[in-house]
């Protein structure tokens, strides 16, 4: 919707999410859902380019980078990793990391318009 400028969901409601959202961060990532406390970090870094400024981008892209950092699990990056511990569930070296890139596409294309 922000990238494409389709304005389907007002401005407030992406606000509503991201402040949400940002109460139910863990260590190393905001959890997928509520039932496990793990993630997929193409989807945080998907969520994370919604945030109106840098400083709320970061909220969501330094835990992200502290798992990346510090977990334990020595495989290439894991987009499928728990928010509490740092450990890796599954996935490796997956294409969808291509995801960490959202906000310099959007950037991108919303300067060349």
């Amino acid at each position: 919707d922000k990238l494409w400028n389709l304005n389907l969901f007002p401005n407030n409601v992406i606000g509503k999410e991201i402040n949400y959202y940002l109460t139910k961060q863990n260590p190393y990532g905001l959890p997928l859902d509520s039932r496990k406390e793990y993630t997929k970090s193409d989807w945080i870094m998907w969520t994370a380019a919604m945030s109106p400024d840098k400083e709320t981008f970061q909220k969501f892209s330094d835990p992200v980078y502290k798992y990346i950092n510090e977990t334990v699990s020595r495989v290439p990056i894991s987009d499928w990793h728990h928010t509490d511990s740092g450990r890796w569930v599954g996935f490796r070296a997956r294409s969808v990391i291509g995801g960490y890139w959202m906000k310099v596409l959007m950037d991108k294309i919303q300067n060349n318009q």
